[in-house]
């Protein structure tokens, strides 16, 4: 009975024709959010006015360059884990939607952010078992309100290590099946040398991360009030195999992940895919570039509770967690039309993910993306955006400022609304109104789909 319902919902969205929402601009805004949040030495195509160099003295042992990257959210850290997270997900997107990012005219420009995170990924992996998983300080960080062009913390930045010594599973095997997942993208781009050596680094933190395990949240405890590891590093080994696998086409990747899958009892429902917990998008991996039953039960079994029976707030945003509520939705969103593409249900997980991002983008009477729509936020507690133009001072008076941020944030999805839709404006509230690199980068890869089906 609830299929029908569901059948019904898509029956309505296809009666509308086109799409109520330019999802190519949002794509193409969504990118220079991206830009906005570079950091290290700019690019002559540097698009954002208000940005400059920064933290070009990030560096780890013996001056080993750690500089560039993409700060993390409205703050100035580098944290390893969702950024390599981000960057599976963006990478992704790019692959299996790029017929989406060509029709935007925006392929060029995810070419260059996803480079931007390789780059830098190629850059905390001096050697097969060391691994940068952090630049900087959360705590000093969060001490500081002002442009990111005029720190005045610690110079150079602190940064964490890991090593045979002290393990970082989870970051390692993320990072492995970010460089595995962008190096299809770009051997898919011509570039095959660069696809070579992101390939190899892959397979040396996958190496890494399975040889010497270890929870990065026991081997630095000091990221457990940012970034803690909640579930675990068995999800991101599975993941990370099935990455490596589908880039490598080698056999022991695939042994690896179904050892791994019967071994951690992967065939469970989660209730979110996050930068934590990849349990759900390995299932959907898996089910696209596997096939067998298990996966594609799992999977199957995930969506549909995603679409049928996850909580839902008073206007159908499907809500799976308070602290950014949005990029929950969306990150579920982008997983099921992943399905949708290899034929499982695709009209119902397809309307899911359409009514879910229109939310997103303003179908209930407000948007939720800087810049976009109607009555878009104003004031994403965001440090660089909220500061006026230079050579003004940027301080904490800024931060309580009660005016719009002077600098628009184009693209950046905030945190989003609660369990009853309620959302305020207010630069002070992190939780719903903050904005990060993994809030969008689901959220994108959903916009370049919709963006194929749709437009």
């Amino acid at each position: 009975m609830k299929f029908l319902v569901v059948f019904a919902l898509v029956l309505g969205l296809a009666s509308l024709g086109v799409a109520q929402f330019d999802y190519g601009d949002v794509i193409r805004r969504s990118l220079l959010f991206y830009e906005a949040q570079r950091t290290g030495v700019l690019p002559p195509t540097n698009r954002i006015p208000w940005r400059g160099n920064s933290f070009v003295t990030d560096q780890g042992l013996g001056g080993w360059s750690l500089a560039g990257g993409y700060f993390d959210a409205g703050d100035h850290v580098k944290f390893g884990f969702p950024f390599a997270s981000m960057t599976t997900m963006m990478a992704w997107g790019m692959l299996d939607s790029r017929p989406g990012y060509e029709r935007a005219g925006q392929w060029s420009f995810a070419i260059d952010a996803l480079r931007w995170a390789t780059d830098y990924m190629i850059r905390i992996h001096p050697s097969a078992n060391e691994l940068y998983v952090q630049v900087g300080n959360g705590n000093e960080d969060h001490a500081f309100w002002g442009r990111p062009e005029q720190w005045t913390g610690s110079n150079p930045r602190p940064f964490l290590r890991a090593t045979t010594a002290l393990p970082a599973t989870e970051v390692a095997c993320e990072t492995a099946a970010a460089l595995a997942a962008a190096s299809m993208v770009f051997r898919g781009n011509g570039e095959t040398a660069y696809a070579n050596t992101l390939l190899n680094h892959a397979i040396q933190l996958y190496s890494f991360g399975n040889n010497f395990r270890g929870s990065y949240s026991d081997s630095f405890p000091e990221v457990r009030d940012f970034y803690n590891s909640w579930s675990g590093f068995n999800d991101e080994l599975l993941y990370s195999a099935a990455w490596l696998y589908r880039a490598t086409g080698n056999a022991q990747y695939r042994t690896d992940y179904t050892n791994f899958w019967n071994q951690f009892g992967m065939g469970s429902r989660p209730s979110e895919i996050s930068w934590d917990d990849k349990q759900a998008a390995a299932q959907i991996l898996l089910a696209k570039i596997d096939g067998a039953p298990q996966y594609v039960n799992a999977a199957q079994a995930f969506c549909n509770w995603v679409v049928l029976d996850a909580p839902r707030t008073p206007l159908n945003l499907v809500f799976l967690s308070p602290w950014g509520s949005l990029r929950h939705a969306s990150n579920v969103a982008f997983g099921c039309l992943q399905l949708a593409q290899v034929g499982i249900n695709p009209g119902p997980y397809r309307a899911f993910a359409r009514q879910q991002i229109d939310y997103m983008l303003g179908s209930t009477g407000r948007s939720f993306v800087v810049g976009f729509g109607v009555n878009p936020p104003q004031r994403p507690h965001h440090t660089s955006s909220s500061c006026p133009n230079m050579p003004a001072p940027c301080d904490w008076s800024h931060f309580h400022a009660p005016g719009p941020n002077p600098q628009v944030l184009h693209g950046a999805l905030v945190g989003g609304p609660d369990i009853n839709d309620q959302w305020a404006d207010n630069r002070d509230d992190y939780v719903t109104n903050e904005v990060a690199i993994d809030y969008n980068a689901a959220f994108q890869g959903a916009l370049a789909e919709l963006t194929y089906l749709y437009q």
